[in-house]
């Protein structure tokens, strides 16, 4: 009695857990003009505007998010692979001490600048790391990932060249 009540619990937040997730659905974003915006760290401003013309991967991201660390050595390796793509990281990092130890620590190698207040990331409607849209050349977004991907798998970088 006990085993079949723990199972229809497990099962009931699975399915809970699971509904929230991205299950293939097209984003309502898909084919629109990406959200622009500017964001100035302590080290520069970046704008996504300056990017116009170039493919762009988007990464929202966070020193503290595990997932978000453990696609870095993609990332980076996905920005020397494909120098015509823009990878662009945008870290929500409140704490700029702790960004700037990861970014030396990790040897990030692509542009990326913290923005603590959340404004870039909110108005994609991202509020969980690492999320990613990948923005064509006219400024449209054609993919969005939830959660971390493997930047080298050749589908990815297929795709990226598509564009």
């Amino acid at each position: 009695m006990f085993v079949t009540r723990l199972s229809y619990l497990l099962t009931a937040l699975l399915a809970l857990a699971f509904s929230s997730c991205y299950q293939g659905t097209r984003p309502a974003q898909l084919g629109k003009q990406a959200p622009q915006f500017s964001v100035t760290d302590s080290d520069h401003t970046v704008s996504l505007a300056d990017y116009r013309g170039k493919v762009v991967v988007l990464n929202f991201w966070a020193t503290w998010c595990s997932p978000c660390v453990e696609e870095m050595p993609s990332l980076v390796a996905l920005q020397k692979d494909m120098p015509n793509i823009v990878v662009l990281g945008v870290s929500t990092d409140v704490d700029d001490a702790a960004y700037h130890t990861f970014i030396r620590d990790h040897h990030i190698e692509f542009t990326t600048v913290r923005d603590a207040a959340n404004k870039s990331n909110a108005l994609y409607g991202t509020f969980k790391f690492p999320e990613t849209y990948i923005i064509d050349r006219d400024g449209k977004i054609r993919r969005k990932f939830i959660g971390a991907a493997n930047w080298t798998s050749p589908d990815i970088e297929n795709f990226l060249r598509s564009l």
